[in-house]
Order: C-alpha cells, then structure tokens, then sequence
C-alpha cells in the first residue's frame, strides 16, 4: 500500500475522514496518558493487578495507532482486523485474570484484610 493520505483510501469516504482521524487522534492521546497514568500506578504498587491493567492500556495505546496506520493506508485492512481482534481477545482475557486473581488475594500479605485495602 502506498497510501499516506486518508482522503485518497478506498475504503474511507472523504467527507467523514476529518471525523475518523479526529477520533483516532484522541484515542492515541489518551489511551497514551492513561498508559502512562498507568506505568506510574504499577510503578507504585508493583503488583500484578496493576501490571496487567498497565499491560492492557498499552494494548489500547497500539490498537490505536494501528487504527492510525490503517486510516493512512499504511496498514492493510486485514492485517488491522487481525491485530484489533486479536487485541482484543488479549484484552478481555487480561481483564478477566485481574478480575480472578483480585479474588485469590495472592497480592496482598497474610496479615491484611480486604477491608481498607487499595489494591
């Protein structure tokens, strides 16, 4: 694909191309402060809860710039669906092992108790 400019992409109508970019845009800019949001949170609290939620939000941060690359033709349409569905496979099965290891309480010592917790 030699595209670079999102009004010339086949499969993107050129009236709504300001709009998609702008959206894209925003996804990039903040799905990358909430990353970064993030790194600083697991910084702190060095447990795996917060690596995996950390890990998932970079997760974002790239399908966001793959959905930049396939509105610029950089990225084929297919390799976007694969990469976007796939991350979004990894996603919800992070999520769901967050969510499962919250209950286990392997993150905390033996001597806390759920209550008054942040983690």
């Amino acid at each position: 694909m030699d595209h670079t400019n999102p009004l010339e992409v086949g499969w993107l109508d050129p009236e709504l191309a300001p709009i998609l970019l702008a959206v894209i845009v925003l996804a990039v800019l903040g799905t990358t402060i909430l990353f970064l949001c993030g790194v600083v949170a697991y910084s702190r609290r060095r447990s795996t809860r917060y690596l995996l939620i950390t890990i998932v939000l970079g997760l974002l941060v790239a399908r966001s710039f793959v959905g930049l690359g396939t509105a610029f033709g950089l990225v084929p349409m297919t390799v976007h669906h694969l990469v976007e569905h796939g991350v979004d496979f990894t996603i919800a099965v992070l999520i769901l092992y967050a969510v499962y290891r919250s209950g286990s309480g392997t993150d905390e010592p033996a001597s806390e108790s759920m209550v008054g917790s942040d983690d």
